[in-house]
């Protein structure tokens, strides 16, 4: 049976952990917000715009939802391996694609506000 990753290296100290386990929650807090925020959209949205467009928000919201929750976690762990190891820390693009999305999906929201 292969090792596990969490037996490499060195325990880092556990301040640090803690501080990347925060984080990591943080970012959890962030996917489920984004997760609410597209329910409300799609059942509370009708009266704002077509059926089509809610869906389209709530479905957008939904998908970034989802990069949020699976880049917390893969951030998370390659923080954790580069502590154990005592690399520095790597470096992520999940921010610059995170900023896409999120601005895709505000721009789709001011363009059926604005049609509505």
């Amino acid at each position: 049976m292969a090792r596990d990753w969490r037996e490499d290296g060195e325990e880092p100290d556990y301040r640090f952990s803690l501080a990347n386990e925060r984080t990591f929650l943080a970012w959890v807090r962030t996917g489920l917000a984004l997760v609410a925020a597209a329910v409300v959209v799609h059942e509370l949205g009708d009266g704002l715009a077509p059926a089509w467009a809610t869906t389209t928000v709530g479905l957008g919201l939904t998908a970034t939802a989802a990069y949020v929750l699976v880049s917390g976690y893969v951030r998370w762990r390659r923080n954790q391996q580069a502590m154990r190891a005592s690399r520095p820390l790597p470096q992520s693009r999940a921010m610059e694609v995170l900023t896409v999305l999120f601005v895709a999906v505000a721009a789709l929201a001011a363009v059926l506000v604005l049609a509505g």
